[in-house]
């Protein structure tokens, strides 16, 4: 829901200012519609009154907005959440109770500071880089305090601060970061179009295959010539046991055999190996 955002409607009054009203006075009295709000049924001229009420009190609502901004949201997205904030304090609010400004305050202030609770970073990030984001977010908020000053440099964010250009870095990269961005987000449009997890590498097995040869090698060299002759025919020229058996002259069932023993001697001799290439509690030496 998006809310206007405007201060004024056609048809509603403006209110009175006074020569010592403040910049930041923001509290109209507004306790007859109020207690006129609180005595109508649901209907076009209760929804008509409620909206006068959201539009007296947004300049506050905007006001709490601003003073969490340079936190990673835009002041634009703030100012909406701050007036839903509002408009659920005017829904609760029972004018018997005391000043609306009182109950108003804190409930768009916990609004706000909910939303920003539940775009919290989705990983723990270390305390010393919240600090850092907390002192740049202060620092550029002093340094453009006044009307027409630039956006402060990383080198004048840190004369400012004390810190270093690189922890300023890190602090401003911090305001940006609050939440993780999804492997299937797409990174390029159109056709050619791919996603984050197409970018990132997986593990390769050909490694794994490297190992293993390594580790037979020696379990092959001390094998008896005609095993080793077996051994190749069958899984390097993919002969069958019966072609190994009629080239060799002897029985496919000696073949099998001969097979079996011949991988498991080699298969033996390379983990005994691995075991010995690791010192006590499995490191390797």
């Amino acid at each position: 829901m998006l809310i206007d955002m405007s201060t004024s409607r056609p048809g509603t009054p403006a209110q009175p200012t006074s020569p010592n009203r403040r910049r930041h006075d923001d509290a109209p009295d507004t306790a007859l519609l109020f207690t006129r709000l609180a005595a109508l049924e649901d209907g076009p001229e209760r929804d008509a009154v409620r909206d006068e009420l959201v539009t007296a009190w947004l300049p506050m609502a905007h006001r709490i907005a601003g003073r969490f901004r340079d936190r990673g949201e835009s002041v634009e997205d703030l100012r909406q959440v701050a007036a839903l904030g509002l408009v659920k304090a005017i829904d609760r609010f029972e004018p018997e109770r005391g000043a609306f400004e009182s109950y108003a305050v804190p409930t768009i202030t916990g609004e706000v500071k909910r939303h920003f609770r539940d775009r919290m970073w989705a990983l723990r990030v270390p305390r010393r880089v919240q600090e850092l984001r907390n002192k740049v977010r202060v620092a550029r908020r002093e340094l453009t305090q006044n009307p027409g000053s630039p956006e402060p440099s990383t080198s004048d964010i840190a004369a400012h601060t004390g810190l270093t250009e690189d922890e300023v870095a890190t602090g401003m990269e911090a305001l940006e970061s609050f939440s993780t961005l999804s492997l299937d987000a797409e990174l390029s449009a159109g056709e050619d179009g791919y996603s984050l997890a197409d970018t990132l590498g997986g593990a390769d097995t050909s490694y794994d295959t490297v190992v293993d040869r390594e580790s037979a090698k020696e379990g092959l060299r001390r094998l008896p010539e005609r095993e080793r002759a077996i051994l190749y025919m069958r899984f390097f020229e993919d002969m069958t046991q019966s072609r190994i058996a009629d080239q060799l002259g002897i029985s496919q069932m000696h073949v099998s055999r001969l097979i079996s023993r011949s991988c498991a001697r080699v298969r033996d001799e390379a983990l005994g190996e691995r075991a010995n290439s690791r010192g006590p509690g499995g490191r390797a030496v």
